[in-house]
């Protein structure tokens, strides 16, 4: 019989009722981790998990199994993003398996974001399984069988999956759906996309979320400037940047800090309404602990 580690601290304090705090961290776009590991190093102390990217953007990087073997060899715990786009039922078995045997019990399951948005647009899209089917695949995993119900006779994986969540979308009922497909397969954790709009999360939580009793980790965004804003206002579907958040930037002497004290202001919106945050704070993740301590989060 397979025998286990204990819980991990992500999955303990999620259990527990605590308020989650996880940061994302891109892994190298190449083979050195050594600038990963220095964010990383920072965030110890002040967030359950790091969330290593899996080709976010479909940008090539390093792979996020290896990236957070990496982090977990370094004494950080990591949860690995494993995405649809790039693998065959083969190749995602074969990575969920390996992941447990790392020691990476910590699994955000996604479908992946296109090819044709990513730096290498001709590439061959394989997308077998979507996010859904990929929580019921590692259900069965979980569960001591394969994906044509054959039996793992060197183990099954104890997995803690979790999945994505856009509280934003414009159709309450479409998302409600989709949230109790994740649910039935599976999902113990979801991680929201970036949230503008803490009166539409509010809703979601009340509307769709209330009684699944599983945490919903809010996505907060640290804005860099007014540009950065009216970017992803441009380029990333379904989120709007208020506009008096992007005058409050453009007016700011320093962007950068208007945009950690307004990151700091979402951290305690989200903390009335949801059971944690996902920072999200790209080549900034120096600046997580200060954006938490401006909302008066302790470290743990």
């Amino acid at each position: 019989m397979t025998s286990y580690p204990p819980l991990t601290t992500f999955q303990r304090a999620a259990q527990a009722g605590e308020f989650l705090i996880t940061a994302e961290v891109a892994p190298p776009k190449g083979c050195d981790p050594t600038h990963m590991l220095e964010m990383a190093r920072l965030l110890k102390g002040r967030v359950h998990a790091i969330n290593i990217t899996d080709g976010s953007r479909a940008v090539l990087r390093m792979s996020s199994l290896v990236a957070s073997a990496i982090l977990r060899q370094n004494g950080i715990e990591p949860i690995c993003q494993i995405a649809c786009r790039d693998r065959n039922v083969i190749g995602l078995q074969a990575d969920l398996m390996g992941a447990q045997a790392l020691g990476i019990r910590n699994i955000l399951a996604l479908t992946g974001d296109p090819v044709k948005a990513g730096d290498h647009p001709t590439a061959r899209p394989v997308f077998e399984l979507e996010s859904v089917r990929l929580l019921q695949l590692i259900q069965k995993l979980n569960a001591g069988f394969d994906a044509n119900e054959k039996p793992l006779p060197d183990g099954a994986t104890d997995l803690f999956v979790g999945a994505a969540v856009d509280p934003q979308s414009g159709s309450l009922s479409g998302l409600q759906r989709r949230f109790e497909r994740k649910l039935a397969a599976g999902a113990q954790f979801f991680q929201s996309q970036l949230i503008s709009d803490f009166d539409q999360l509010e809703k979601f939580m009340s509307h769709v979320a209330a009684g699944c009793n599983k945490p919903v980790l809010a996505g907060i965004f640290l804005l860099k400037s007014a540009k950065n804003a009216q970017f992803i206002n441009r380029c990333v579907p379904g989120v709007h940047i208020p506009d008096h958040i992007i005058e409050r930037l453009d007016r700011a002497a320093d962007p950068l800090q208007e945009g950690v004290r307004i990151a700091a202001e979402q951290v305690k919106l989200a903390r009335q309404i949801c059971q944690g945050v996902h920072m999200m704070a790209v080549k900034r993740e120096d600046l997580i602990p200060q954006i938490l301590d401006l909302a008066g989060v302790p470290p743990l």
